[in-house]
């Protein structure tokens, strides 16, 4: 399995060449990724019971409700039968 590489952009390099002084761009806050460059790593930080996953997890994500649907029906089937 390759590995996967996860980049930021954070957009075109400062032009300092006019007469004001470049201000430091705020902290970002968040990012968005494709969901197949994170859920590979993620997966496998579960599968190996990484401790850094406490960290995050009362941390909220934002995902598409299609994605949320698929996903409680996903439960819903997974579910063992009585």
């Amino acid at each position: 399995m390759s590995a996967t590489y996860l980049r930021i952009y954070d957009g075109p390099p400062n032009d300092l060449s006019g007469t004001k002084v470049a201000q430091p761009s705020p902290v970002r806050q968040s990012c968005t990724v494709p969901l197949m460059d994170v859920l590979p790593l993620l997966a496998d930080a579960v599968q190996s019971e990484r401790t850094w996953l406490r960290d995050f997890e009362d941390d909220e994500i934002t995902i598409s409700m299609d994605l949320y649907e698929v996903i409680l029906a996903y439960q819903h089937y997974r579910r063992p039968s009585a």
